[in-house]
């Protein structure tokens, strides 16, 4: 049986269509509970190449690109990885290499599916952006 060239055409423009209608399916989604995690809290302008392990809990996994850190009290710290993570997802355990004490820009960490222990390639830390609950 043989193929024509038109019909692999066709068939590699449908599945191009699909992947990228499910790559802005997963972004909207991204964006939607980023708002919802970050309700109430407002940028500063602030931005810190590191923040103390000590002081914050998280992160919490914001599609692939992004990780929240909410320190105690009113502060969280957003982080935009370098470049995308493919393998960062909700349910994934995270494992940071801290080398300075803190958690720095360009420190680089892992995910780890539930379950299982082959990590994923390495990611990249950006630069944290502060939110401060907002005053009413």
């Amino acid at each position: 049986m043989r193929i024509t060239f038109p019909l692999l055409i066709a068939v590699a423009a449908l599945s191009g269509c699909a992947n990228g209608q499910y790559e802005e399916q997963a972004r909207a989604e991204a964006q939607k509970d980023l708002a919802q995690a970050l309700d109430g809290y407002a940028a500063t302008g602030k931005t810190s190449d590191c923040v103390n392990p000590r002081n914050v809990s998280g992160p919490q996994i914001i599609g692939n690109t992004t990780l929240l850190y909410r320190e105690t009290g009113s502060r969280i710290w957003r982080n935009d990885v370098i470049g995308s993570c493919p393998s960062l997802r909700e349910g994934q355990t995270v494992i940071t290499e801290i080398k300075s004490g803190q958690l720095c820009r360009n420190d680089m960490f892992r995910t780890i599916e539930p379950g299982t222990s082959i990590p994923s390639a390495y990611c990249r830390l950006g630069s944290f952006t502060e939110y401060k609950r907002a005053k009413r």
